[in-house]
């Protein structure tokens, strides 16, 4: 893993001590010697990730971060800070201003990869879906304006003794509804069933790995982005660095501060909720991409794709596999008499009744204009025939209701069928075949059924 960093500090000495670090792992490193330089090389650079000293001449790192994290050009930037602070009021203060990590000088060379490369991991995963909303042009909102204060967290506790249970229930309980248990595997049977913001896996465990655990959430699809934050002891280097090369989003060490326990909380939660709204995005956009929007009914991309998934499906099974063609008689008539608000409504309409004729197996779209195409796999083309009428007489007995204009509106389809055979090479050819039969319908008076010659 490469990405740029770039290194703050008003320290020369300890610049070059970070910088030699990072190149040994073959990073890009670029540095500022103070605040103001950092800001602009973050202005008109690319950086993955700062690694931020606090105790700087003229703007200390608390005011560079938060100038950072309300800047949505810079929010999505990773910041560890490195300082010779290490109580707890500073790190709390640092969270709330929007830092992602601490580390305290002197800095240990294990504990410094392991967290840069934990938060580029976090950090190309946001990207990514960052990028996919984006170019969909759905607005990407701030990652500090996400899970809003009336939003109850809800996060589970795995930890194997009662007292401490108590204590981080009670330190929580301001910003999140806590679950806790002492059975790691039920625990991972739970976070697998249940919608959490967050687990928070305790260390001390008497006959248990909790690492154990923290894999196992990282290995099953519904917990795979779930956060994790491990409390260890203190000192115990070791299990932190392994915890964060497993995946683990995050680490706080015993004895607890509960301030820090709730900034530290809080980040994660806020990182979760808004990659999953960007999750949300993607799915929609791409949903988008497939999907008629004024029928809602996959659109002709999704048949063209699908279509020749089921025709090799059929081949290779040797099952049968039926299309039906349809189009509106006359369609033209109802733009120019009623207007092409009158005519989206039938064709909405129109939609509707195919959904609800269309079997749960089969494939409605819209194929352009007043145009449908429903796909039936397993379908013989006696089946597939019996499921057009149907529908032909959907349309031809209700009348279709223009609320606007008040008025009823009679309508008649006309639906051409064909089946795949012997004789069908491709799906375009079977797709012909039925718009074949279609213009046969058409041409022979309207409103009728034909199927294609086998």
């Amino acid at each position: 893993m490469t990405a740029r960093i770039l290194v703050v500090d008003d320290v020369l000495a300890n610049l070059k001590l970070l910088e030699a670090r990072l190149l040994a792992e073959y990073f890009e490193v670029l540095t500022a010697e103070n605040g103001q330089q950092a800001l602009d090389t973050c202005a008109s650079t690319q950086v993955d990730l700062i690694l931020l000293d606090i105790m700087m001449p003229g703007m200390d790192g608390f005011a560079v971060c938060e100038r950072l994290k309300t800047d949505k050009r810079t929010a999505h930037i990773p910041v560890v800070m490195v300082t010779a602070l290490d109580q707890p009021s500073d790190r709390v203060r640092g969270l709330k201003v929007g830092a992602d990590d601490f580390l305290t000088k002197p800095v240990n060379d294990l504990q410094l990869i392991s967290r840069v490369k934990s938060l580029l991991r976090l950090k190309t995963l946001s990207d990514e879906l960052r990028m996919r909303a984006e170019t969909a042009t759905i607005g990407v909102e701030d990652l500090r304006g996400e899970g809003r204060a009336e939003d109850a967290a809800q996060v589970l506790l795995v930890d194997g003794r009662a007292n401490s249970q108590e204590r981080i229930i009670r330190a929580l309980k301001p910003v999140a509804e806590v679950s806790a248990m002492s059975d790691p595997q039920a625990a991972l049977f739970e976070a697998s069933e249940n919608p959490f913001d967050l687990v928070i896996v305790n260390s001390n465990f008497d006959d248990y790995d909790p690492l154990r655990l923290c894999s196992q959430l990282r290995s099953l699809e519904r917990t795979r982005f779930l956060p994790i934050l491990l409390i260890t002891e203190q000192g115990n280097d070791d299990m932190a660095v392994r915890a964060l090369d497993l995946g683990v989003n995050d680490y706080i060490v015993r004895p607890i501060d509960p301030n820090e326990l709730v900034a530290r909380s809080l980040t994660q939660i806020r990182r979760k909720r808004f990659n999953d709204r960007l999750r949300v995005s993607v799915q929609q956009t791409i949903e988008l991409a497939v999907t008629d929007p004024l029928t809602g009914l996959n659109n002709r991309r999704y048949l063209d794709n699908h279509l020749k998934v089921l025709f090799n499906r059929a081949r290779t099974r040797e099952r049968p596999l039926s299309i039906l063609i349809t189009d509106i008689d006359c369609f033209k008539q109802v733009n120019d008499t009623y207007g092409h608000d009158a005519g989206d409504e039938v064709l909405k309409q129109f939609a509707s009744r195919i959904r609800s004729t269309a079997r749960g197996a089969d494939l409605a779209c819209r194929y352009g204009g007043e145009e449908f195409v429903v796909i039936m796999p397993d379908t013989s083309s006696d089946v597939a025939a019996n499921v057009a009428e149907r529908l032909r007489e959907a349309v031809e007995t209700m009348p279709f209701l223009l609320k606007e204009k008040g008025i009823e509106l009679g309508v008649t389809a006309s639906f051409g069928i064909s089946s795949l055979s012997a004789a069908v090479e491709t799906p375009e050819h079977l797709l012909r075949q039925a718009d074949r039969a279609l213009y046969e319908a058409k041409n022979s008076g309207r409103n009728r059924v034909v199927a294609a010659a086998a």
